[in-house]
């Protein structure tokens, strides 16, 4: 590929023929729908998307004194240097039924600028004794005239009699006792049954602002320092940390060594009964730890065989070995993200690193592949050099989800992984994006201050607009220079902390020396996908070839709110097109009409550029710039497609009718010509299979045999329902064989639950509840939420408020797959405004969970009646 400012694939997308019948169904459909649009008075719903951002206007971000300690931001007055941090979990409860954990810290700081205040994060813990502080030079500390917990800033707040002196070195100590709850956050405990007994272990999740629930610190990411952790434990229980265990005796005492100088986010420690497989890579210890009988099953093997080779790839990808001697991976019956990229020692979800072949999909093993990838690529950039502030998240997360694509396709080169881009950030964004609501990629520090502001830049913009903006990068830069810059960064930056610009700049020194083409700096060009919301769309006219822009909306009325907005136009980088017409129209329109559908060719590329086409259709055809008659048309060939990405891309765009259409008296014509659509299909993996009895060989086919089987049953063709059932009944007659093939069984279990009765539903409930591996168990809690039985649903949600029978991680999870039911979303509206009041006290406070569930229960949301209840 020659240099220059040349970046996007072709666009093209590929033209069918279809009969006169279902041009009319398509023609009757989008009158139909411009009516309810019209009944709906225009009222947008939350665009049918699954993930979406969130404002946070209940209170302000300033100060309510000037009082240091009402500020969410640490002075800058003090530096730390090295923590020693004792804890002791206790994993039964004390005589009121409480678990706890007990500790003590010594921090060393440096003052640098004199103060008679120390400001230290601490939330939820009680000092046990006064606290102490000792001079480290020739000049005593001075004493403590009196210090207090300011609970609303998280503040171990201590006032001196006299200030501390710049330059001078001193250590503070602290003993402390605090819960060990399972609220998921900070030092808490997670609970599993091993051969019928509940055994408990003692885990962490710090980030971004929980390991001052842990021991007193100074939470913030560029309050880099180092840890020396030591943890007693029963001596039946074996203890983890970021460090290797350097001393374990039978007083049950671990010390760890010390870690690389880190941030406190990245912290690590769990007592557990949890056992382990190991291996070494060019001198790095690799374990897997995870429950007895997962190990026992070689549920770990996957895992272990795979992160070798990927921290290889890395090494490689970033010119920069491996800064640590082990890399430990950790699946946790009970956690809250999908995984945490604790330096050295990696948490996961059970079904994010744990793989059974004989239960596990082809999905789940590419879920694990790319999560172990997006977490190691953390350990060069988010670890190693780690983003200053919060507000510049999207550098750490959009970096990780665009390469994780990289490491998977190094393990796993068959799967040809890295397209899949485009359909799970690149189109997941664009829905999100295309809002009024939607924010920068970056944005002032003090814009994101509070814990909760903190929390919700964890969303789609920082991981997948990131991502997509990052892949673009590269591109136009060509991988090579951009790898270069990278590793300039990386090298240079090492064990510091960084804005965003001074990637730009590393980047720019990479594009100077290796003379690349770019019409501007990379500072210019990239700051305006950075620091203003959206994207634009580009109309091109193919009889002079002029491009324009305009900022993209969804809703091209909605007023945008974001403080000073002022959209300036992108600079898009762009391929040469090949017109095939001379027609002064634009070329979406000569795509629309077919004439430019013929350029595409059979090859992976014109799949890309398909996908990415279907998508900018019925983008454009929802912001009203083309009529909803020609965005329809586009799906009229699916009837002979064989190929995942378009089919996945199609239904993805065609969720949103689904939402629109599934209340009412449409519907019924839209299932008909979904049936006609993907009948063709269902018949071609018939044949493949040998009548479903084989798997397909493809990993693209074993995806689209899947939408096959479930687009096929969903609307309505009697034989997959029939096939569907009868492979379900066969399971309720022998429940010890599960005759269903592991890719299929999401599906089958939920089509099967969902043309059954209370029966169906009660023999999922009991396998679920009997399940031993969280893959499957997983996909049975998803399947329970498909029947069309009202008191079944009211029923399982009010499962989902007793930790006992959904775990705490998936309750948020369950509620929104029952909002996705049409006979589910009223129910799961009035449950959640029925239990509001502790649905927030367990899930608010800005996470991610949280932003999910709102947006979930109100997607099908599209009348002033409906936006009024909200």
């Amino acid at each position: 590929m020659a240099k220059g400012f040349y970046i996007s694939k072709t666009v093209g997308v590929v033209g069918i023929v279809v009969g006169a019948a279902a041009v009319a169904t398509i023609i009757a459909l989008s009158v139909v729908y411009s009516q309810e649009k019209a009944k709906n008075n225009e009222v947008k719903p939350t665009e049918g998307t699954t993930t979406t951002t969130t404002t946070t206007t209940a209170a302000p971000t300033t100060a309510p004194s000037n009082e240091p300690w009402d500020s969410y931001r640490l002075p800058d007055t003090l530096l730390p240097d090295t923590y020693d941090v004792t804890l002791w979990p206790r994993l039964k409860p004390d005589n009121r039924g409480i678990y706890i954990f007990t500790g003590n810290s010594s921090v060393v700081f440096r003052c640098v600028k004199e103060t008679d205040l120390i400001l230290i994060h601490s939330n939820k813990l009680n000092l046990t004794a006064a606290p102490t502080l000792t001079a480290l030079g020739s000049t005593p500390a001075p004493t403590i005239k009196t210090h207090w917990m300011q609970v609303t800033t998280q503040y171990l707040v201590i006032q001196l009699n006299d200030k501390l002196k710049v330059g001078e070195s001193y250590e503070l100590f602290t003993k402390f006792l605090g819960e060990l709850a399972d609220d998921l956050g900070g030092f808490y405990r997670s609970v599993y049954t091993e051969n019928g007994q509940e055994k408990m272990l003692a885990t962490t999740q710090m980030q971004p602002t929980d390991a001052r629930k842990a021991f007193p610190c100074f939470d913030e990411p560029a309050m880099k320092a180092y840890f020396n952790i030591t943890l007693l434990h029963d001596p039946e229980t074996t203890a983890l940390s970021n460090g290797r265990d350097i001393d374990g005796t039978t007083l049950k005492k671990t010390t760890f060594e010390q870690t690389r100088k880190m941030s406190t986010y990245l912290l690590a420690f769990i007592v557990s009964e949890f056992e382990s497989i190991n291996a070494i890579a060019d001198d790095v210890m690799i374990r897997v730890f995870a429950r007895k009988d997962a190990i026992a099953a070689g549920q770990g093997e996957y895992a272990l065989n795979i992160t070798g080779p990927m921290l290889k790839f890395f090494e490689e990808y970033y010119n920069s070995s491996y800064p640590l001697p082990k890399s430990d991976q950790i699946a946790l019956p009970d956690f809250n993200a999908g995984a945490m990229e604790n330096w050295g020692l990696i948490t996961y979800r059970e079904t994010a690193l744990l793989y059974d072949p004989a239960v596990s999909s082809n999905g789940n093993k590419e879920r694990i592949a790319t999560i172990i990838s997006h977490e190691l690529a953390h350990m060069w950039f988010g670890n190693l050099v780690t983003i200053r502030w919060w507000n510049d998240l999207w550098l750490n997360e959009g970096f990780a989800s665009y390469v994780e694509y990289l490491g998977a396709d190094s393990a796993e080169p068959t799967w040809n992984i890295k397209d899949l881009i485009v359909l799970a950030d690149v189109h997941r964004v664009f829905a999100i994006d295309a809002l009024a609501s939607s924010h920068p990629l970056s944005s002032k520090e003090e814009d994101v201050v509070r814990p909760e502001q903190i929390s919700e830049v964890f969303d789609a913009i920082s991981y997948s607009k990131g991502a997509s903006v990052l892949r673009m990068l590269s591109d136009f830069l060509t991988e090579p220079v951009f790898v270069r810059g990278l590793s300039s960064y990386l090298n240079h930056f090492q064990f510091s902390n960084t804005v965003y610009t001074d990637l730009w700049d590393h980047l720019q020194i990479a594009v100077d020396q290796t003379s690349t083409d770019l019409p501007m700096s990379i500072s210019a060009i990239m700051d305006r996908w950075v620091l203003q919301m959206g994207f634009p769309v580009v109309t091109i006219n193919t009889a002079t070839g002029h491009l324009s822009q305009e900022h993209f909306l969804l809703d091209p009325e909605s007023n945008v709110t974001t403080p000073s907005h002022i959209y300036k136009k992108n600079l898009v980088p762009f391929r040469a097109f090949h017109f095939l017409t001379g027609s002064s129209s634009s070329m979406m329109r000569s795509i629309l009409r077919g004439e430019i559908l013929k350029a595409v060719q059979k090859k992976k590329d014109s799949f890309i550029s398909l996908s990415m086409g279907l998508k900018c259709i019925f983008g454009v055809n929802r912001a009203k710039i083309i009529p909803t008659t020609l965005a329809l048309r586009t799906t009229q060939y699916l009837s002979t497609e064989r190929e995942y990405m378009p089919w996945k891309s199609a239904l993805d765009n065609l969720d949103y009718y689904y939402l629109m259409f599934d209340r009412s008296e449409v519907y019924g014509y839209l299932q008909a010509y979904i049936r006609q659509q993907v009948e063709p299909l269902f018949d071609h993996f018939k044949k493949l299979t040998g009548n479903w009895t084989d798997v397909p060989e493809g990993h693209y086919d074993q995806y689209n045999q899947v939408n096959a089987i479930r687009m096929a049953c969903s609307s309505g063709l009697e034989e997959c329902t029939t096939l569907v059932s009868g492979w379900f009944q066969q399971w309720i007659d022998n429940p010890s064989v599960n005759p269903i093939q592991p890719n299929l069984r999401a599906t089958v279990y939920c089509t099967a639950i969902a043309a059954g009765g209370a029966k169906e539903w009660d023999f999922a409930w009991g396998m679920f509840q009997n399940a031993t591996i969280a893959i499957e168990a997983d996909k049975l809690r998803a399947a329970l939420t498909c029947t069309t039985i009202p008191w079944l649903l009211n029923r399982y949600l009010e499962f989902t408020l007793d930790p006992n029978l959904i775990r705490r991680q998936d309750a948020t999870n369950t509620i929104i797959s029952i909002a996705s039911n049409v006979v589910g979303q009223p129910l799961a509206w009035d449950f959640i405004r029925a239990n509001w009041a502790y649905i927030f006290t367990q899930y608010g406070g800005g996470s991610f969970s949280f932003s999910n569930l709102i947006n979930g229960i109100t997607k099908r949301f599209s009348t002033e009646f409906e936006l009024k209840q909200v």
